[in-house]
């Protein structure tokens, strides 16, 4: 009897420590995650009307996709790729108010007027078997992505279109023939930039300057290892999972191209070189699923971000000099109280989308990734990388000039995320943050199977016979909200729920643009096997703003001094886009906002190249700082008054100035 009650009275006191433990870790948690006071009063801010994107007849319709042999049994694993969207002005009207995107249950890349737009042209696919060119098979293949750019330099907006089956062909944008100005199929020439038959998986990809030579470059960053035929039921080559769920270096890795225009044939045309010895010789593979270009250290040349799946992320410092790229890694520092896995290049965590944007006011662009929050799942956390210079000493030192803080900001939770992205869509000045949520949407959870996966010997993890069946029906994180948080505070709160703000299928690609030019930010969300969804931003309480239409002159020859305009481009074409342009706007009130022209940066969303300003009760003309590389790679830099609104800059651009490469713009004081 005796020995029975000491039993208990251990275990009463087992119980009691646990309870206390319990009640300890739920007040740090509480005092951690407050309850938000006045969530109504501040989602009464945002308002957005939803409208689906059109659809175009063409090959049937599937939800499933054929898959190689040896993964028949994960073959709806393997089918939540693909959905993708972006925004830019591919008609020359000069509004961003065209939309590229990916219908994955036809696998075609459609282009359409966003809705509730003019009718300026009726929605069409694009051709990848145009005349002579044969270089898209279904059985085989699928769109991944498009990437709206001016390729060839001649100011009408091409289409890079990535894949999982092939390399990425580049849709090259002419001119309509005599009389027919509606845009359509034929204005797209099938050009295969990257020949040779190569089979990729490609996560993603952005445009940059990288060099700064004045041109554009491309980076790819490809998730199985190249040379994988997923899509092939008919492969007799092996094909490999993730060597590690947190380590995993297999994958198709980082591939960097300088992309110049070329004349073919009477016909203006671009061809791409890899440059391999850009990267550092030792960089692995990663299974990478997202790409960005932002320059964090003054110098006009971006740096690269790498999210990374089932491994840590890349930050690549750009040492480059024009015609000579060079890129040395940097990763975080870790402190006694910081978990590893939020350390910048140091973590373990499903990098899955990542952003650039200045959330700490310090001039110095930060750094929004998307992850795995699962509940009672993969509890991993969004990560959200503050700057913390001084910028320049860090980075010579090797070491990446950031700290992790989601969870101070409210950041860290939101479910199985995709895209993020950053913007201002109430124009207070102050950021949003939205994602894109869910995996395989089904009725049968099949997160225990995950579980048990995730702790297995590494050896056995890319052995895709060990992997657990995972076909229609189940279901791993496919019912999540999209979240859209707000900041109320010193943190941010979702709001989802109470503007209406989510989707029936999961999602993965977030596209923004102010796509009617009325100084609001409306947005595409790309869904898997679903329509796709545009939102009208239709806030009636709005601040006032500051749009930029940034643009490098098409031709060669010498423009001496910036031209403004108010307003939109008037001119087809208008220019290039000067991807790359840092643009710091200073208020009467002394707030500074940072902002650099977006090259297509992120995982399956695209937004358009324009710059937006929520300016608040500003009503006077702001100051204008913009630094920008022209045609030739000079270093420029002006100053400007303008009045809130849209306008559109030309950007002189000067081949008899010597200053490339002999100034630098740093971000330290």
């Amino acid at each position: 009897m005796r020995v029975i009650v000491a039993s208990l009275k251990r275990s009463a006191r087992k119980i009691v420590a646990a309870a206390m433990a319990l009640a300890a870790f739920a007040a740090m948690y509480a005092a951690e995650h407050p309850v938000v006071a006045g969530v109504s009063s501040i989602a009464g801010q945002f308002k957005f009307s939803r409208h689906a994107l059109p659809e175009v007849a063409g090959a049937e319709s599937r939800q499933l996709r054929p898959t190689h042999p040896e993964l028949a049994h994960l073959a709806w694993y393997w089918s939540q790729f693909g959905a993708a969207a972006a925004l830019n002005d591919l008609d020359g009207d000069g509004l961003p108010n065209d939309v590229c995107y990916v219908d994955t249950r036809t696998d075609q890349v459609i282009v359409a007027p966003v809705p509730g737009t003019r009718e300026r042209y009726k929605p069409f696919a694009l051709d990848f078997n145009s005349g002579t060119a044969k270089l898209f098979d279904r059985r085989t293949m699928a769109p991944a992505g498009c990437l709206p750019g001016d390729f060839d330099e001649d100011g009408r907006i091409d289409v890079l279109v990535y894949f999982t089956g092939r390399t990425p062909i580049l849709m090259l944008s002419r001119s309509a023939e005599a009389g027919d100005t509606r845009l359509g199929p034929r204005n797209f020439v099938p050009v295969d930039i990257i020949p040779g038959g190569e089979i990729w998986m490609t996560g993603a990809a952005t445009t940059a300057d990288l060099d700064g030579d004045g041109h554009l470059d491309l980076v790819v960053v490809n998730y199985l290892a190249d040379g994988s035929a997923l899509l092939d039921p008919q492969a007799k080559t092996p094909i490999y999972m993730p060597a590690s769920f947190t380590r995993a270096f297999n994958g198709g890795g980082v591939r960097i191209y300088r992309c110049m225009p070329k004349d073919s044939e009477g016909r203006r045309t671009v061809g791409c070189t890899e440059v391999p010895d850009a990267l550092p010789a030792d960089l692995p593979k990663g299974w990478g699923l997202a790409v960005a270009a932002n320059d964090i250290d003054g110098d006009l040349l971006p740096e690269l971000y790498i999210a990374n799946d089932f491994g840590p992320d890349r930050l690549l410092w750009n040492r480059s000099t024009p015609n000579r790229m060079r890129f040395e890694l940097v990763q975080g520092q870790r402190s006694l109280s910081t978990p590893l896995s939020k350390v910048l290049g140091r973590d373990s965590f499903k990098g899955m989308g990542v952003d650039f944007a200045d959330l700490n006011g310090d001039g110095v662009p930060d750094i929004y990734v998307s992850n795995i929050t699962a509940p009672l799942a993969f509890g991993e956390s969004q990560l959200v990388f503050l700057s913390n210079g001084p910028v320049g000493a860090k980075l010579a030192a090797g070491t990446a000039p950031y700290v992790e803080g989601s969870e101070s900001l409210g950041l860290a939770r939101s479910g199985w995320a995709w895209d993020g992205k950053l913007d201002d869509f109430n124009n207070d000045g102050v950021l949003e943050a939205v994602q894109g949520l869910g995996f395989m949407k089904g009725d049968v959870s099949r997160w225990s199977e995950l579980h048990e996966l995730g702790i297995i010997n590494d050896a056995l993890q890319p052995l895709p016979r060990f992997w657990p069946r995972l076909l229609p029906g189940d279901d791993v994180s496919g019912h999540e909200r999209n979240p859209f948080f707000v900041r109320l505070g010193s943190r941010y709160v979702d709001i989802a729920a109470a503007i209406g703000f989510g989707e029936d299928n999961p999602s993965r690609g977030i596209a923004i643009a102010d796509v009617d030019g009325d100084g609001k930010l409306d947005m595409v969300v790309a869904n898997m096997w679903g329509p796709s969804t545009y939102y009208h931003n239709e806030c009636e309480k709005c601040g006032s703003f500051l749009g930029l239409h940034l643009r490098l002159p098409t031709d060669r020859t010498a423009t001496t001094a910036t031209i403004v305009q108010p307003g939109h481009p008037t001119r087809n074409p208008s220019g290039r886009p000067a991807i790359g342009a840092t643009v710091v706007v200073t208020t009467a009130d002394g707030r500074s906002l940072t902002r650099q022209v977006d090259g297509g940066n992120g995982h399956a969303g695209k937004r358009s190249p324009d710059l937006h300003f929520g300016l608040g009760a500003q009503s006077a003309a702001v100051k204008v700082d913009i630094k920008w590389r022209d045609n030739y790679g000079n270093l420029r830099q002006e100053t400007h008054q303008l009045n809130p609104g849209w306008h559109t800059l030309t950007l002189a651009s000067d081949n008899r100035l010597v200053l490339r490469q002999t100034a630098r713009i740093p971000h330290d004081p």
